[in-house]
């Protein structure tokens, strides 16, 4: 989770290598970090879906859960469901207690509230660590620290794994190898879950003070032979390092080195991932790794998650945060696993961190998508989750093959083939403010105080083009709908807006200039002509003429037209304060909804 001294140093001092095969970025894009979106360009049909919405005043708009740290999830697809694992404080990283809940879904965009798998623990009285004197009070509890959440036996069964680790105090590791230890559990097909057994114990703590029975008491001779072969695979215990005994012999590699990731190459060789980008090769699966793990060429990632797969099309895809920050969070593709060639953006979105806390940081980061072995979603499309500062869980959907670009004319008429034109919009999709089919057309809702509902559609870069679209808002007094012709960079170049006093207005410069009054519930078409030499777009309304009007800011070519719910965000940025210690204003509240129905969305390239 958060850099050491050992993790900066290794830094400074690690080798870059060219060997064939460790992992490489050739790609010439890189992230701009001073843009949220880092100035790249949207896997097309990308669709950012919140899943988990913290709330620690009215814990019943958060299924019950009012802890304001969640962070560090999971996923993986088994008996027709997605699981998500996630785990909790009450305020902040490493500062007790802790405990890890766990959401499922059908279909990866409508989730279950979370349900408790692995309850707050507490720590011995007396308990403490080598070389400290402090030790635990009797009402101290445990930290979750877990860096892989579910495995999938051969004979069917799904575990799910936990971890009890101890913090003396918040700047303590619960992560140093000196906790409580590892716990695990059966994920029924009916929805309920096997008692919680001990799987590994720390040599710190006393077994006999255990508050769950260790795993071979279970009667359930298939549970304990799952939880045994989990033991036996190396690529599994690499991920259980960093809480281990520092000499545990389940561990191969006993470097530890933070949140290990793999997958497996065409040859069988594995390709193993760790923070600040570090990479190493495995031929034996994981039991000996070819070289130390070195920074891999060209990749940018700091003390953050990197992920990386296989894609259902048999190529592969990486996911991390391509900068010393946690935003945004981005994507790159190999043909091989080894060679990345592009960087193309999954969510460049940050929303207001509402709940301060020790060492939360901004952005969409940690993403882990479905592990080898725990399952291949039916959409053959590359799920991942992440969680947003910290605070709520997300997962996206990419669609596969992943590509960023459009062709040809786009006909988006909603009252015909409406899902399928609904995958190839991206979209950006809170609970409190869904971007979602309702009755033939693309609803974006918002009564979200700290967050906005968005939905771009990629188009054919152009110089000039007719770009047209039917909006009707359902609301004169409240809400805003903002509307931006985007180049390739995420820079707009015009906005047009329904504001909260019943007009329709153009963004002229410094000042917003009015166009015409709207009405609730009428369908507006407008149809904008535009011209990148000329720095214009002629404006029709309904058919009315409704004059020319300059860019704003001068682009060479359009790409993609934004639809949102609120202003665009700049903060925070690369020279905010690391750490927030307070918590906005009415963190908790909710305002009142506005909803805007797109049924018509048209692009035609005039050069």
């Amino acid at each position: 989770m958060r850099s050491t001294i050992l993790g900066i140093a290794l830094l400074c001092t690690a080798q870059y290598v060219t060997a064939q095969d460790t992992m490489t970025y050739v790609g010439k894009t890189l992230s701009n970090v001073d843009y949220h979106h880092g100035q790249l360009k949207p896997a097309v049909g990308t669709h950012n879906i919140q899943t988990f919405r913290a709330n620690r005043a009215f814990p019943e708009h958060a299924g019950g859960l009012n802890f304001t740290y969640n962070h560090q999830p999971f996923l993986a697809y088994w008996n027709n469901k997605y699981y998500l694992q996630f785990l909790s404080n009450p305020v902040g990283e490493h500062v007790a207690e802790g405990k890890t809940s766990l959401q499922t879904s059908k279909d990866g965009y409508t989730w279950s509230d979370p349900i408790e798998l692995f309850p707050p623990y507490l720590v011995p009285e007396g308990f403490t660590k080598p070389g400290r004197t402090d030790k635990a009070g009797k009402d101290l509890y445990a930290i979750m620290h877990q860096r892989v959440g579910f495995y999938t036996a051969s004979n069917g069964k799904l575990l799910t794994i936990g971890y009890y680790g101890v913090a003396l105090d918040a700047k303590d590791d619960p992560n140093d190898g000196n906790g409580i230890g590892r716990v695990v559990r059966e994920i029924k097909k009916d929805g309920s879950f096997g008692p919680i057994y001990f799987i590994r114990f720390n040599a710190s703590f006393d077994q006999k003070l255990a508050k769950f029975p260790f795993y071979t008491k279970s009667k359930d001779k298939a549970f304990v032979a799952a939880c045994k072969e989990l033991m036996e695979k190396p690529l599994q215990m690499q991920q259980w390092v960093e809480e281990a005994d520092r000499d545990d012999p389940l561990v191969p590699f006993k470097r530890p080195l933070k949140a290990f990731a793999y997958y497996t190459l065409d040859n069988g060789n594995v390709v193993g991932m760790w923070k600040h980008a570090l990479t190493s090769v495995s031929k034996d699966k994981g039991k000996t790794w070819s070289y130390d793990p070195l920074r891999a060429p060209g990749f940018v990632n700091s003390n953050a998650k990197i992920w990386g797969q296989r894609t259902s099309d048999n190529r592969f895809a990486t996911v991390y945060n391509p900068s010393e920050f946690r935003w945004p969070l981005a994507l790159s593709t190999s043909d091989d696993g080894l060679t990345y060639t592009d960087l193309l953006l999954i969510n460049g979105e940050i929303t207001t961190m509402r709940y301060g806390g020790n060492y939360k940081s901004y952005g969409p980061q940690y993403p882990r998508g479905i592990q080898e072995g725990n399952g291949v979603p039916p959409d053959n499309n590359m799920w991942v989750t992440y969680s947003m500062n910290k605070e709520d869980m997300w997962v996206s959907k990419v669609p596969v093959p992943v590509t960023a670009t459009v062709t040809g004319n786009v006909n988006d008429d909603f009252s015909q083939n409406a899902v399928e034109i609904f995958n190839q919009w991206n979209i950006y999709s809170p609970l409190w403010a869904p971007v979602q089919l309702e009755n033939n057309t693309l609803v974006l809702k918002d009564k979200d105080p700290f967050d906005y509902a968005k939905a771009d559609r990629v188009i054919a870069s152009s110089k000039k083009a007719k770009i047209a679209f039917t909006v009707t808002p359902k609301q004169t007094d409240h809400g805003k709908l903002e509307i931006e012709l985007v180049n390739d960079l995420g820079q707009a170049a015009a906005r047009m807006v329904f504001d909260a006093e019943a007009q329709i207005l153009n963004k002229a410069g410094y000042r917003m200039a009015s166009v015409q009054s709207y009405e609730a519930g009428k369908a507006y078409h407008i149809v904008l002509t535009v011209d990148v030499h000329t720095r214009s777009y002629q404006i029709n309304i309904n058919g009315t003429d409704k004059g020319t009007r300059l860019f704003f800011q001068p682009v060479s070519e359009i790409s993609r037209v934004t639809f949102r719910t609120g202003e665009i965000r700049r903060y925070p940025n690369a020279d905010t304060p690391t750490d927030q210690d307070f918590d906005v204003e009415d963190a908790d509240g909710m305002d009142n909804e506005a909803a805007y129905a797109i049924s018509l969305f048209q692009a035609e390239k005039l050069n």
